[in-house]
């Protein structure tokens, strides 16, 4: 028994009207998709710029606590507070005229021969042996004095550049009126041991009382941290910055404070800074000359504490790299797109010549049939 053969017969008409119907809403749809796809990957990325910036900026922040809790830990070595009770012992008897006068005979001599002998027996003191051994157990120390409340300096790790300490920038917010206060500097560079470091001064309280009796100031290196964010970049284009709250660069691949340049991508975020929905989101596109780059950014939390550090900390990458998975496969969307809608247009060229072709042949048929035999008797 034969089986019967089933045909599907369309028209090319239907054909062409159904495929429009299909292929045109379908490829806007892959085009809309395709843009959204972008929005939402670019959405990510920020998001995870941002969590690495504020991954960095945390460590940033644990990193001078931690320098800071260092020195504070001295402030509260017996060995410190027992120098400064000796300085005060000394000057008992003393009228404030004859203490002023012999602290500026001391200052005024300072950097003659002069003073050498106060100064070994002060370098030779057990205080300063403490600071010479805390310096030993943390490389990251590079100078320590102990200063009492008059500011005259009792122990050191090294010969301090004055002896009187009440002139020096540190010494008022330490002091803070008798109350004591920790000063913080700005990064800065030591020429003698080629480090990048922060001054770190924290008072020295009377126990009981909790009376402002000295300080403790020390140089702390601070590379290790700046090292963080010196560290080559990943991919061709990613990297991770520290700056200041101005826009100038702390550190970052192949920069480093001493440069003082200003971050291309800082306009950008301060102007996201500005506006809640911008801190909300931490992460904007920063429009500059090399190409759009995706930006996350954290504030350290530094500056609340210690008003010399405002740092922020940035990173980012350019927004061609970072797509470009996604880049790859919306090109490769829209060549298909494309090339459907080619395939449509071709077969609607084809469709209308094969009509107008039909219609001529038949028009030539019909002229060539001979005449009806009733046309033909009449």
């Amino acid at each position: 028994m034969p089986f019967d053969t089933l045909e599907i017969r369309i028209s090319l008409q239907k054909l062409l009207i159904g495929l429009t119907l299909v292929i045109v809403p379908l490829s806007f749809v892959g085009l809309y998709l395709a843009s959204q796809a972008e929005a939402s990957l670019e959405e990510t990325l920020g998001t995870h710029f941002r969590s690495i910036a504020q991954s960095e900026g945390m460590a940033t922040s644990q990193f001078i606590n931690d320098r800071v809790l260092d020195v504070a830990a001295l402030a509260s070595n017996p060995g410190v507070a027992d120098a400064i009770t000796a300085a005060q012992q000394s000057r008992k008897g003393l009228d404030d005229s004859a203490l002023k006068a012999r602290v500026g005979k001391i200052e005024g001599t300072w950097e003659t021969p002069q003073v050498d002998p106060l100064v070994k027996e002060m370098l030779r003191s057990p205080a300063s042996q403490v600071l010479r051994r805390h310096r030993e157990a943390d490389p990251r120390i590079l100078k320590i004095l102990v200063a009492d409340e008059t500011g005259a300096t009792v122990a050191a790790t090294d010969k301090p550049l004055h002896y009187v300490q009440p002139n020096e920038v540190y010494w008022r917010a330490v002091y803070g009126e008798g109350r004591g206060g920790t000063y913080v500097s700005e990064i800065r560079y030591d020429d003698q041991t080629n480090a990048n470091y922060l001054q770190i001064g924290v008072p020295v309280l009377e126990e009981g009382t909790r009376r402002f009796i000295g300080a403790v100031n020390a140089l702390v290196d601070v590379s290790s941290l700046l090292s963080r964010f010196q560290r080559a970049e990943v991919g061709e284009t990613a990297r991770i910055m520290l700056l200041q709250d101005d826009g100038t660069v702390i550190s970052a691949p192949n920069m480093d404070p001493s440069l003082r340049l200003k971050s291309d991508e800082y306009a950008t975020v301060r102007d996201a800074l500005a506006t809640p929905q911008g801190r909300q989101a931490g992460y904007a596109a920063a429009s500059m000359r090399g190409g759009d780059r995706i930006v996350g950014f954290a504030d350290t939390g530094l500056k609340k504490a210690y008003p010399n550090l405002g740092w922020l900390v940035l990173a980012s990458q350019d927004e061609r790299e970072a797509l470009i998975p996604l880049l790859s496969l919306s090109r490769f969307a829209l060549l298909m797109v494309v090339f459907a809608l080619l395939m449509l247009t071709l077969l609607t060229v084809y469709f209308f010549l094969h009509r107008r072709q039909r219609f001529e042949d038949i028009n030539v048929q019909a002229a060539e049939e001979p005449p009806r035999s009733g046309a033909a008797a009449a």
